[in-house]
């Protein structure tokens, strides 16, 4: 394939049937730093990624300068104001897409969002602000309609089980599944998906993309759970 054909490829039909990799870190962990995003990116890239998820101006900027793989880009800010965490306004989507992101990743549950930004507006404004398209980050099959219905480019099943009360252990295959059958848009799976067959199964119900950041990217969490099973790792009876 030509470069230019390639150019013309939309970030979402470029990321089809592939891998994601979710390249961040939270506060305070050791390798919350845009250089060591950019690596990890890099390091995805090499091993057959064919997109990265990444939050923040810097990381995005970072991840920007050594790749040209399509970036779902989003903002992470608590307010006081909101339950809603991801992408929640304008400004945040501007921001990331002004730092380099090929697609925005939204909040597309129905919870309140900040300054009365409400999700038809908030995708009606990233399309005709920033020209660029909207993924939507679902906690259900309603949210993944009614996103759909408003405009979303593509649903994802990255807050299936973070709006409760507890978190699951394993994907949400189902959700994927039931998804798929009720909307017209690419359906992106994430979130908890750490095991190959766990990917291929997510593909084989529908999916156009598979997310995977902890399982990947994560070394404290891989420590902490192998570690967990040592007996010098074992906290104290």
């Amino acid at each position: 394939m030509s470069l230019d054909v390639h150019a013309r490829r939309s970030p979402l039909e470029r990321i089809a049937g592939g891998l994601v990799v979710s390249c961040q870190a939270r506060p305070g962990h050791p390798l919350r730093r845009p250089a060591h995003m950019a690596a990890m990116a890099l390091a995805a890239e090499a091993a057959g990624a064919v997109g990265i998820r990444a939050a923040g101006a810097q990381d995005i900027e970072a991840i920007r300068a050594v790749t040209a793989l399509p970036i779902l880009g989003l903002t992470k800010v608590h307010r006081p104001d909101s339950p809603v965490i991801i992408t929640a306004t304008g400004p945040d989507a501007a921001e990331v897409v002004g730092a380099g992101a090929d697609l925005v990743a939204i909040d597309g549950t129905g919870r309140p969002r900040p300054d009365g930004w409400t999700l038809v507006a908030l995708i009606e404004w990233i399309h005709r602000e920033l020209r660029a398209p909207v993924l939507a980050d679902v906690d259900s099959l309603e949210a993944a309609v009614v996103a759909a219905a408003a405009g979303a480019d593509a649903v994802a099943t990255t807050l299936s089980g973070y709006t409760g009360s507890s978190i699951p252990d394993e994907p949400d295959l189902e959700l994927v599944s039931r998804i798929g059958g009720s909307v017209a848009v690419p359906v992106i799976a994430e979130g908890r998906f750490a095991h190959p067959w766990q990917v291929v199964e997510a593909l084989q119900r529908g999916a156009h993309a598979v997310v995977v950041g902890t399982a990947i990217t994560d070394p404290m969490a891989l420590t902490r759970q192998l570690a967990g099973a040592t007996p010098a790792g074992r906290p104290p009876a």
